[in-house]
């Protein structure tokens, strides 16, 4: 029987980038809350049950594109936290091909537009989203980096499980 918990779809940027910003969510978000590690959500819930369709489409579109050009940009409140910006027009437009072919398969959230980002502190309180953001903002400068694959992730009720990595074309 195939799984029917939902999947997630994430983009991986360049090891050394996700490690910084790993240790920053580390650094700053509730520890009691911080299940997942750091990311960059494409698409917050497809069918479980489409694993296999996800992963041959994921393949087949990422096999024919180079790692996106990503760029770091700026720091942004959350109300309740920061996340980190994400410019990127390629990754756009490869979550914007993603989102046309599989239409039928998106809950509200993923239709609404796609804003790429990373969390790094999320459900704190105001005080404390207000000093994240002061102390990232104030050392903050753009950084340059690469989306280096897709990953596949299922919903555990909290935790995520790795399911699939697919990497970019010439990785």
């Amino acid at each position: 029987m195939l799984d029917p918990r939902p999947l997630i779809l994430t983009a991986l940027l360049e090891p050394a980038v996700m490690a910084k910003l790993e240790a920053l969510r580390r650094h700053w978000y509730p520890p009691e809350r911080n299940q997942v590690p750091a990311h960059a959500s494409l698409f917050h819930q497809l069918p479980g049950r489409e694993f296999d369709a996800v992963k041959r489409r994921l393949k087949a579109i990422a096999a024919e594109c180079p790692p996106p050009p990503v760029t770091v940009a700026g720091v942004k409140s959350l109300g309740q936290g920061v996340a980190l910006r994400l410019a990127s027009p390629d990754l756009v437009a490869l979550r914007g091909e993603l989102a046309d072919g599989w239409d039928t398969l998106l809950i509200p959230q993923d239709r609404a537009g796609f804003d790429p980002h990373v969390t790094i502190q999320n459900k704190a309180s105001p005080a404390q989203a207000r000093a994240c953001f002061q102390a990232l903002s104030a050392s903050f400068v753009p950084y340059e980096t690469r989306a280096v694959a897709l990953a596949v992730w299922r919903y555990l009720d909290g935790p995520w499980q790795p399911l699939a990595e697919i990497g970019f074309r010439g990785r």
